[in-house]
Formats: structure tokens, C-alpha cells, sequence
């Protein structure tokens, strides 16, 4: 076997196709084990608007749970002889489990908020366009949240830089807001047609797709609100790098 033989094995086209399948089943297990709990108790939970709150809390050990397996698949290795889906995603879920609830917990509670008014919403006596206008709040928020998330994930701000560079990337880059809408309305498809279980299933998968689809926006705040465009989580990088922009930049 010739040098170039052995430095080209596990960088084809097939076993690159094998480490992504690899990387992803390996990260939806793990996305299911640190869910479990919270999964168990949607499944159980019948689909009553007063069981809304009761699923807001089932629900918190999904925001961990993704943040890590975005950080997984970021820095997800295309060689098939070097793959460590695992240890990337705990070593993810350890760096960002506190920054991630800090946004996380307010985030899913006024979304709870608005899902027990719009739940309750003909005992509100409020004209019906109120509706709407519940469900465009609700929108905007989810979207809010996919960019907070993956910009926790990935970089290492204060929470405060975060929730305003989230806000920011809202209107500076549509195409984003546009494909992470489109993912939440599938995710919500997913959920009405299905069960909560199904969407926990294919968590990988929508953590690809939001990476992939949040691509300018990484790039873009890589560039232009970290430091020397190096303040991207790294092994070493993440806890030593600079908490976060400074709020002149970040506004």
C-alpha cells in the first residue's frame, strides 16, 4: 500500500457520506439519552391547552441537548479514520449548558406564554385578529431563538451580547430568518402530525439543517464581532477566548 493509499483512505466521497451518517447517529443518540426525561413526559402528557406549562418543562432539557449536538456537527471531522462525534458533543453540552439555559428558560417560558393564551384564546373575548398577530409574536420569537442558540453554541458572548446579536441577525440576514421559519414550520408538521417522539428522532437532522442553514450568519459574526475573527469555540478557544463583544460592537 503506497503512501498516497493510506493518505487518502477515508477521505473519498463514500467515506465521507459514512462519517456524516456515522456522526449523526451517533448525535441523535445522545440527543435522545439527554432528553429522555423530558421526552418521556411529553409522550405521557395528553394534548390539553392546560398541559401547556407541564410541556414547557418536559421541554427544557432539549435546549442543552441541541446547543451540544450543534456544536458536535461544527466541528464534525470529514475523515472516516477520525471521528469523535461523542466526545465533541459532551465536551459542547458541558461549555454551554449555563449559557444556554440563561436564554433558553426565558425563552421557552414566554413562548409558553403564548401558547396558553393562543390555546385559550375564545375565552379571551379579544377580536380575532389578535390571533394572528399572537402567532406572528410567536414566529419571531422561535427565530429569535434558533439564532441565540446557535450563536451560543459556537461562540463564547455574554448573554446580553447574544440576545441583541440574535435580534440583529433577524433583519441583516433574511435568507436566514427565511430558512430557519421554514424549519420551524416543518418542525411544528412534524410534531402535529406525529407525536413529540418524532421529532426528538430526527434532532440531528434539524441541528444539520439549522447549522447549515445559519452559515452567513456564523461567518458574518466570526468576521465582524469576535476578536481578530478568532473567538470561535475551540477546544482551548471557547473558555479562553474574550466573553463576548464588546456592546459597542455588538449594537
Amino acid at each position: 500500500m503506497t503512501e498516497t493509499t493510506i493518505r487518502r483512505f477515508g477521505q473519498g466521497p463514500l467515506s465521507r457520506a459514512s462519517a456524516l451518517v456515522y456522526t449523526l447517529l451517533v448525535v441523535e443518540l445522545l440527543v435522545l439519552a439527554t432528553t429522555l426525561p423530558g421526552l418521556i413526559g411529553l409522550v405521557l402528557l395528553d394534548r390539553d391547552a392546560a398541559n401547556v406549562p407541564l410541556a414547557a418543562v418536559c421541554a427544557l432539557p432539549a435546549g442543552p441537548a441541541l446547543s451540544a449536538a450543534l456544536y458536535a456537527l461544527h466541528r464534525r471531522r470529514l475523515d472516516l479514520t477520525d471521528l469523535h462525534p461523542a466526545s465533541a458533543f459532551w465536551r459542547g453540552y458541558r461549555m454551554n449548558v449555563r449559557g444556554v439555559l440563561t436564554l433558553y428558560v426565558p425563552w421557552l417560558a414566554w413562548l409558553t406564554v403564548l401558547g396558553t393564551t393562543l390555546a385559550n384564546f375564545g375565552a379571551a373575548g379579544v377580536p380575532g385578529w389578535w390571533a394572528a398577530l399572537l402567532v406572528v409574536v410567536a414566529l419571531v420569537t422561535a427565530l429569535w431563538g434558533a439564532n441565540a442558540l446557535v450563536i451560543t453554541s459556537l461562540f463564547a458572548f455574554r448573554a446580553r451580547d447574544v440576545a441583541r446579536l440574535a435580534a440583529y441577525f433577524l433583519f441583516s440576514t433574511p435568507r436566514v430568518a427565511l430558512g430557519n421559519a421554514c424549519l420551524v414550520v416543518v418542525a411544528g408538521g412534524v410534531t402535529l402530525i406525529a407525536t413529540e417522539a418524532a421529532l426528538t428522532l430526527l434532532g440531528s437532522v434539524f441541528a444539520s439543517a439549522l447549522l447549515l442553514n445559519s452559515r452567513p450568519l456564523i461567518a458574518e459574526v466570526t468576521e465582524k464581532f469576535t476578536l481578530q475573527g478568532g473567538a470561535a469555540q475551540g477546544d482551548a478557544a471557547h473558555a479562553e477566548a474574550a466573553r463576548g463583544v464588546s456592546p459597542e460592537a455588538a449594537s
